[in-house]
């Protein structure tokens, strides 16, 4: 077991590095932390309509809705969730104009 669990260790840092790249990287950022349903989605929307296909918005938020309610609008508007951390608050997510 010992040997297992030193063998996940690497892929989650790797995944958790990733994450931090892809996050940072993100042509633009939204802080929606305070705000409540409807209102992080409602600002994705906005923000997302100002970028071009293929840009990528990170946001940050601390509702615990988004959880649900951004990947349900990326699947809706044909956007792509590129990553999310919903473990710990505040959330993340980088989703991506347009579908691959």
């Amino acid at each position: 077991m010992i040997a297992r669990l030193a063998l996940l260790t690497p892929t989650v840092k790797t995944m958790a590095s990733d994450f931090d790249s892809a996050f940072s990287a993100a042509s633009q950022h939204l802080d929606a932390l305070g705000l409540r349903c409807p209102e992080p989605v409602m600002m994705v929307r906005l923000n997302i309509r100002k970028l071009a296909d293929g840009e990528t918005l990170s946001v940050t938020a601390d509702d615990p809705s988004t959880a649900r309610d951004i990947p349900s609008f990326c699947r809706f508007m044909d956007h792509t969730l590129i990553a999310s951390q919903t473990e710990t608050m505040p959330y993340q997510y980088v989703i991506k104009k347009g579908r691959d």
